[in-house]
């Protein structure tokens, strides 16, 4: 007993190497605190309520506030007829449609037809619509498109996107302008610079490039309203939604908007 008792007393006395790690005491498990609900404020719930980018709730909504603001919205490039407007679109690219408007009375006047202009001369032509810019390729385009409904179309302004795409100058656009305006034939949606900025700043389309912002506009907006629509956000987009600094506070589209670069917000 009394060695036993020695030897209890010297394992007491003795140290823990350099090194050795301590036996780890148990530990009780912590109690779990239930989850948090995640209170949803301000902006977030705003965008809740209303749905998200393509929801057809939220683009009825959009819809309908473009209806109320610009009902009668319809092309700004003055025209009589589909050539006209051909011509028209064509000068508008890189140009504003209030200098095109200034150039094409007298162009069309010299020139009311695809037969007179495909054989106008190309350093005259070019000096009457030099304002519009870029004017060397423009009437290189002019003269083409021109050559080729002559020749190939009878002298009149096909009515097919295929067809108008065969022309000199002509995309996507152009032909979508010429399509809906001078034929009411919806074929799809403009998509110029102020379409491209409101369809991303609205959530519409995450693309950049305008085939597939197109495309993107072609799934939620209705055919129906193809070309009424191009024409409302265009005419939305001079006069309120601009691209340095939107006019959010007199916008119709606001409570629907959740751009990050808003001027002002409801919410």
């Amino acid at each position: 007993m009394a060695g036993a008792k020695a030897k209890k007393k010297a394992g007491a006395g003795k140290k823990l190497k350099r090194g050795a790690r301590k036996p780890a005491l148990a530990r009780k498990p912590a109690a779990r605190k239930p989850a948090a609900v995640r209170q949803v404020h301000g902006p977030e719930q705003s965008r809740r309520a209303a749905g998200r980018g393509t929801d057809p709730a939220r683009v009825a909504k959009l819809l309908e506030g473009l209806d109320g603001a610009y009902p009668a919205a319809t092309c700004a490039l003055g025209h009589r007829n589909a050539f006209e407007l051909l011509v028209a679109t064509i000068l508008s690219a890189q140009c504003t449609d209030e200098r095109v408007n200034q150039v094409t009375p007298g162009l069309f006047q010299k020139y009311p037809t695809p037969g007179e202009l495909a054989i106008a001369d190309p350093r005259e032509l070019e000096q009457e619509i030099r304002s519009t810019g870029f004017y060397h390729n423009k009437a290189k385009s002019l003269l083409g498109a021109s050559r080729r409904i002559v020749e190939v179309f009878g002298g009149e302004v096909p009515q097919t996107m295929e067809q108008l795409l065969t022309l000199a100058g002509v995309a996507r656009k152009t032909a979508n302008v010429v399509l809906g305006t001078a034929f009411g034939i919806p074929s799809g949606v403009v998509v110029d610079t102020h379409v491209q900025r409101i369809a991303q700043r609205l959530d519409l389309t995450r693309n950049t490039d305008p085939k597939k912002i197109e495309q993107d506009l072609m799934k939620v907006v209705p055919q129906d309203r193809w070309i009424l629509f191009s024409h409302q956000v265009i005419w939305h987009g001079r006069r309120v939604c601009q691209a340095r600094r939107p006019k959010c506070a007199e916008c119709v589209l606001e409570k629907v908007c959740y751009s990050k670069d808003k001027t002002y917000s409801s919410w």
